[in-house]
């Protein structure tokens, strides 16, 4: 029997990675089969979905509002309200993806943006990771949105974004996460 100080110390080891196959590849995503040692010295798979670091930017208009969009979400066959988000071209830095997605999807770009940290979406499957901003002193400057995404910005008030994730209308986690931590900074009232 594995005391709770041996299963401790299991858990916490790594898990080399023995083989790697990839499954599929697509534009966005890739999806593989990695073959590993387990720290007990057996061997079994993990499914693995590479998938492009990402910025998700809560900008705040000059009276405070909020400027969500409204976006179709095929894998979940519904609107979702949501910040604004988009993925890194290759070479590209999080900070002029952050400039650049905003112009995209809500035809602004910020003369103030602050950094609130970066997180993994689902580190059991998926090597995302995102980078969040709050964006200030928004000034109008569009570019053109991608030509797969029909979006609706959706201004909303600081005040009422608590409840909007409270009662599931916000229930996108990248949004959830980067509300949250620009809540930190704004406060929530």
């Amino acid at each position: 029997m594995v005391g709770t100080t041996e299963r401790a110390t299991a858990a916490a080891a790594e898990e080399p990675t023995l083989a790697t196959a990839t499954v599929y590849q697509g534009d966005l995503i890739r999806v593989r089969l990695d073959t590993i040692a387990l720290p007990d010295g057996q061997e079994t798979t993990r499914e693995i979905v590479d998938h492009p670091t990402s910025v998700c930017i809560v900008p705040v208009d000059s009276d405070g509002g909020i400027l969500l969009v409204r976006q179709y979400r095929k894998a979940v066959e519904s609107f979702l309200l949501e910040a604004p988000a988009g993925k890194m071209e290759p070479g590209e830095d999080p900070h002029a993806t952050a400039l650049r997605e905003l112009q995209e999807e809500i035809g602004h770009t910020a003369g103030q943006l602050e950094p609130l940290g970066n997180f993994y979406v689902a580190p059991g499957w998926c090597t995302q990771t995102i980078h969040t901003y709050l964006a200030r002193d928004l000034v109008s400057a569009r570019l053109d949105a991608d030509e797969d995404e029909f979006i609706e910005v959706v201004r909303t008030p600081l005040a009422d974004i608590s409840a909007l994730i409270a009662d599931g209308t916000i229930r996108d986690a990248k949004s959830v996460a980067s509300l949250l931590l620009a809540m930190r900074v704004l406060g929530d009232n």
